[in-house]
């Protein structure tokens, strides 16, 4: 680890911003994303959604509260390297069991801190996300431009494969953390004496607090892979299937658009980022990609039927083109209230729920956590339109 040693951060463009390497003093190539949350660094480390790009950080000061076991979303740092103004060295938490640094360090993640984050985020919103890389000391700029122009382009990437499980699994609580250590707690949505249910996952990247929150309501949940044959999740008899979030272009996720498509109208669905996408697919719709994407926890989702405002977390640079849903069956259920994009929908007649933001979010806003309440209603024979506009 090398904390303080010349570093770069090169885009495309040929724009080259100088600052200091910390974590793991090594290179780092992907899309360059800026997230606007002021906390959460660890959930965004760790979210699946994020591999093959590197986060920018728009909160002046990040790391002070350290990291723990208990607040990640998957077993592993899933994105390229993060950027940040200035970092934390020594963080200040109870809960605190070692530094940002030495986390990406271990991980061998390059982190940059020091450079004008604030001019970075103005020339992504203005002229889209970058393609860049993290070169460290006296660094041949110009090669760095080329390196960064010869990254794969986001469009046309399936990642999913990188970040799925290896086969099924039954969860159960986060891998080697107590029950107890972790703070967010969804209300149950169910009364004690009601039946659990049984819910299957498909892994496209999951977030372990979506497994959680299920958990949390009373849910036995089991874990699936991405290309697991639908007719291989119906033999598990479940009550309900989630479809998760995770990265890449949804256009490439062909195995789960199909997926859904034979498991549309036998059970109760939820989709959720990625998963929202491949409903959307499924339904005969089409994918964009958004100009510099949606990271933060500060979205505003306006629920059509009913006027009401939720704060959402989000995490995607892909969208779902609404229009191409005229006539598959859906409703258009939430909208984006900062650029007019679609946030929700549901099937009129069939248990099918799609969001494209993270209701399950820790931490973050809690808005939107309702929505697995609405899952299991639905589970339970309520109307989808019902389930969806509560």
């Amino acid at each position: 680890m090398i904390i303080g040693g010349t570093a770069w951060l090169v885009l495309e463009d040929g724009t080259a911003y100088p600052g200091q390497s910390f974590g793991c003093a090594d290179q780092a190539a992907g899309e360059v994303v800026f997230h606007t949350g002021m906390t959460g660094y660890q959930e965004i480390l760790t979210d699946p959604s994020y591999k093959g790009q590197i986060v920018t950080m728009t909160a002046p000061q990040i790391g002070n509260y350290g990291v723990n076991a208990a607040d990640a979303e998957s077993n592993a740092i899933h994105v390229e390297g993060f950027i940040v103004r200035e970092l934390t060295r020594q963080p200040s938490n109870w809960r605190a069991e070692t530094s940002l640094s030495d986390y990406l360090a271990e991980a061998g993640v390059p982190g940059i801190e020091g450079i004008d984050t604030r001019d970075l985020t103005t020339r992504l919103r203005q002229k889209g996300v970058k393609r860049g890389v993290i070169v460290q000391g006296e660094a041949d700029l110009v090669a760095a431009v080329k390196r960064a122009q010869q990254i794969p382009s986001m469009e046309g990437q399936d990642l999913v494969p990188s970040v799925t499980c290896d086969g099924p699994y039954e969860w159960n609580g986060t891998p080697g953390v107590a029950e107890t250590s972790v703070t967010f707690r969804p209300q149950p949505a169910v009364a004690p004496n009601e039946d659990t249910l049984s819910v299957v996952v498909y892994d496209f990247g999951v977030k372990w607090n979506i497994l959680r929150s299920l958990r949390a309501r009373r849910c036995e949940v089991t874990v699936v892979p991405a290309t697991t044959p639908p007719e291989e999740v119906l033999e598990y008899q479940p009550d309900g299937v989630l479809l998760s979030n995770g990265p890449g272009d949804p256009a490439t996720v062909d195995y789960g658009v199909e997926a859904a498509k034979h498991l549309f109208g036998k059970l109760p669905m939820l989709g959720i980022c990625l998963g929202h996408q491949i409903i959307g697919q499924a339904a005969g719709g089409t994918t964009f990609k958004l100009k510099f994407g949606h990271h933060g926890a500060n979205h505003p989702v306006r629920v059509l039927a009913t006027g009401a405002v939720e704060i959402t977390s989000q995490n995607h640079g892909f969208a779902v083109n609404p229009n191409s849903l005229e006539k598959s069956g859906f409703v258009v259920t939430r909208i984006n209230l900062n650029d007019g994009t679609l946030e929700g929908i549901r099937h009129k007649d069939w248990p099918v729920l799609a969001v494209q933001y993270h209701p399950e979010a820790a931490p973050g806003p809690h808005d939107a956590a309702p929505l697995f309440d609405r899952f299991i209603d639905m589970m339970r024979g309520a109307p989808p339109e019902i389930a969806a506009d509560a």
